[in-house]
Parts: C-alpha cells; structure tokens; sequence
C-alpha cells in the first residue's frame, strides 16, 4: 500500500472511529486538493457533523458541487456520510 493511501486509511479510522475533527478535516482538504466530488461531499458532511472549523472555501468547493446534484443523489451522500459514524 503506498504511503498516501496508508495516510487516509489513518485519518479515516480517526475520523471514523474516533470522531476526530482535524483528520475529518485533513480527509476534506485531500478531496478538494485531488478534486474528488461525492467523497469530498461526503468528507464536507462528516467534517461538520464533527465540528470541524470548516472555511468558506470548504463551503464554496461543496456547494458547487451539491449545485449539480440531483435531491436523490445528495440523500444518498448524506446517508454514506451518517453511515460512517455508526461504528
């Protein structure tokens, strides 16, 4: 596995498991910088769910996106970002 994906596996399981705001938002800044566009929707969701101190750049890169999104496909986004805070 090389070093970025061990990376976000790490901050995933802080984000995920331990509900840490900063890898939460370290996930969503990875995102924007790779332009990913539901992961990073997904990764927005669960940054503020955590209370991590989002920028407006974080809010302009999502709303852009959302912005081309159908109300089903951003239901589904958001119940895979519910999702990985159950466990």
């Amino acid at each position: 596995m090389n070093s970025t994906r061990v990376t976000t596996a790490r901050l995933t399981a802080l984000a995920c498991d331990q509900h840490d705001a900063g890898a939460a938002l370290a996930l969503l800044d990875q995102s924007i910088a790779l332009r990913h566009r539901r992961i990073a929707l997904i990764r927005y969701l669960l940054a503020k769910r955590l209370g991590a101190p989002l920028e407006a750049r974080h809010h302009a890169y999502v709303e852009k996106i959302a912005a081309r999104l159908s109300t089903d496909a951003l239901a589904r986004i958001a119940g895979a970002a519910r999702a990985r805070l159950r466990t």
